[in-house]
């Protein structure tokens, strides 16, 4: 996991981030901020999806900012581009979108994160805080379009699927991951152990034979997993 890696001084490695959007004004400002940020090191910014691409794949970041809407190559396409290229980087997509077409393109593409532009910058700090440690996170509005998508989709016909067995517990921590919830919360919330809440997760991906934890919120929507309203 990110979060545990240690410089030569015994001080917890920072966080390297590369930011991608071709508003210049917008990609300055966010970098000067982010700089100021503790744990956090930009390592790189890009103007353009392609040139994006390019310098991920020499800078090696840990954690991608990335808008949808840019020149010579997409974010979305980006974000393909640079998962073939370092596997190990993660994507926040940070965009004016709020399509539930993009968001879903965004998680179908490995994007780990989805933040809307009028995020604070604690807001994206701590995103890439969390994205960083393994977890997914969407802006909660997000989160509400993508749920009530996914309970359109599901009423036309309802399938079961045969041999699935979750848990309680595990159905318990997925609505909690379904609100936008963190691992620390979640714990919190259900009086029981960040590590217990991480073994959950895996179980339930395991199960699901899916790859994230947005991944799975979808699939548990469109197979009515969730006693959703």
């Amino acid at each position: 996991m990110r979060g545990v890696a240690e410089s030569k001084h015994g001080e917890p490695e920072p966080i390297r981030v590369l930011v991608v959007d071709d508003q210049e004004l917008f990609r300055r400002g966010l970098t000067m901020l982010l700089a100021a940020e503790p744990g956090v090191e930009v390592v790189g910014e890009a103007g353009d999806g392609l040139e994006g691409t390019s310098l991920a794949a020499t800078a090696a970041p840990d954690v991608v900012l990335l808008d949808i809407r840019m020149p010579k190559r997409s974010g979305i396409e980006a974000c393909l581009a640079i998962k073939e290229a370092v596997p190990s980087a993660k994507i926040i997509i940070l965009t004016v979108s709020d399509e539930e077409a993009d968001l879903y393109e965004a998680v179908k593409s490995g994007a780990s994160g989805y933040l809307l532009k009028d995020s604070s910058i604690e807001e994206v700090a701590q995103a890439i805080r969390v994205v960083a440690d393994g977890q997914s996170l969407i802006s909660p509005s997000m989160a509400v379009k993508l749920i009530d998508e996914f309970k359109q989709m599901s009423r036309p016909e309802r399938e079961h699927v045969p041999g699935l067995r979750l848990t309680d517990r595990e159905l318990e921590v997925l609505r909690l991951v379904a609100k936008g919830m963190n691992n620390r919360e979640i714990a919190r919330d259900l009086f029981i152990s960040e590590n217990t809440v991480k073994n959950h997760v895996r179980n339930i991906l395991e199960k699901l034979q899916l790859h994230s934890r947005m991944e799975a919120v979808m699939y548990a929507v469109k197979e009515k997993l969730l006693d959703l309203p």
